[in-house]
């Protein structure tokens, strides 16, 4: 009965070191499994610090952004004013001065001047600014600034007086000067309007949106849209800049 025991307790004995040998290499699977966890988490931290300060320091150079619409307001205004219609016309204009002797006139002289003028229509681009200009997408649309007359000028070289005349006796004042330069002023006056009232402005509008439509088709737009300002007689007439 007593080697019955002594058996029963020597199983007993040799179960229990089993055991206690599992758990002892278990919980220092355990320990091993929490302690590579540990230190895994550990590196993982380090290395997520180490991009962090790295990218702070590191200098960068982002993409530089382009503001189409002002590029494409360089461009155009590179142009500066475009001329787009130039109208050339030759007036005949008469003058003249008064000599008097209280309210009697005693002489009267007359100057007939033949003048060519010339008239310049078209668009001050200098003028152009960006809420004029709208993207969308592949599609670009433009208001372009109002036509006007840009200049009117005499040309002298093809300019000449054609006869003067001091009166009777010679008694009309000498003043062939004042006289061809106030010939002059009302033959610009008088081009000017004779171009306003033929259309100047109207073709000036029509080049200039086909100008400016050409030009803009070398930006890469599938779709360009010009659109021109409407034009009466009476501001073109106020536009000149004599």
């Amino acid at each position: 009965m007593m080697f019955l025991n002594k058996s029963s307790k020597s199983k007993s004995s040799g179960l229990s070191y089993k055991i206690l040998t599992y758990l002892l290499l278990l919980s220092t699977g355990g320990i091993l499994t929490l302690s590579f966890l540990f230190i895994s988490g550990i590196w993982r931290l380090g290395s997520h610090l180490t991009d962090t300060l790295e990218a702070f320091l590191t200098l960068t150079h982002p993409e530089p952004k382009i503001e189409h619409s002002t590029l494409i307001i360089n461009q155009i205004r590179g142009i500066s004013e475009l001329t787009t219609a130039v109208f050339v016309m030759e007036a005949v204009v008469p003058t003249s001065g008064e000599r008097k002797w209280g309210n009697l006139v005693i002489g009267k002289t007359e100057l007939l001047y033949i003048a060519q003028g010339q008239v310049r229509a078209g668009i001050d681009l200098e003028a152009l600014t960006p809420e004029q200009i709208k993207i969308n997408n592949n599609h670009l649309s433009i208001q372009l600034p109002p036509v006007k007359i840009l200049d009117s000028k005499i040309d002298i070289n093809q300019s000449r007086v054609y006869d003067y005349d001091r009166g009777f006796l010679g008694l009309g004042p000498d003043i062939a000067p004042q006289l061809q330069t106030l010939a002059q002023q009302e033959t610009l006056k008088k081009i000017v309007k004779t171009a306003c009232h033929r259309g100047i402005l109207e073709e000036a509008n029509t080049k200039a949106q086909l100008a400016i439509t050409q030009f803009l088709t070398t930006t890469g737009y599938e779709q360009v849209e010009v659109k021109t300002r409407a034009v009466d007689v009476k501001t073109c007439e106020q536009s000149t800049s004599n």
